[in-house]
């Protein structure tokens, strides 16, 4: 039995396309930029992403606090910030890779403790 290759991925992660994932849709599912997904990803054709391929992810970011909030229709950083009592630049912090003026549904935000 042939061994498969994993292509390289310096964080190990890998994110396996199912049908209808574009780059855009696993960097909200992974909490990242589509940036940084081409830029761990230069060969993958963001046009012609193959179901059962694997896409590099970055490390994972920890969240210290291990509270998240999960983005619900109509959020906001500003929003979550003055309800969690903290601050959209602390937030930010928390989150380097979110994009903030595209919050996506379902989507987890770290939180201070």
């Amino acid at each position: 039995m042939p061994t498969r290759q994993l292509p390289p991925c310096a964080s190990g992660r890998y994110w396996r396309v199912k049908r209808g994932d574009t780059l855009y849709l696993i960097a909200i599912k992974s909490g990242i930029t589509v940036t940084t997904l081409r830029q761990l990803n230069p060969n993958v054709d963001p046009n012609n992403l193959r179901v059962g391929s694997l896409i590099c992810l970055p490390p994972e970011q920890p969240c210290p606090s291990g509270i998240y909030w999960e983005v619900a229709a109509g959020d906001t950083l500003y929003s979550i910030a003055r309800a969690t009592n903290t601050t959209v630049k602390k937030l930010l912090e928390l989150n380097p890779n979110i994009e903030p003026n595209n919050l996506q549904i379902g989507q987890n935000i770290c939180l201070p403790g």
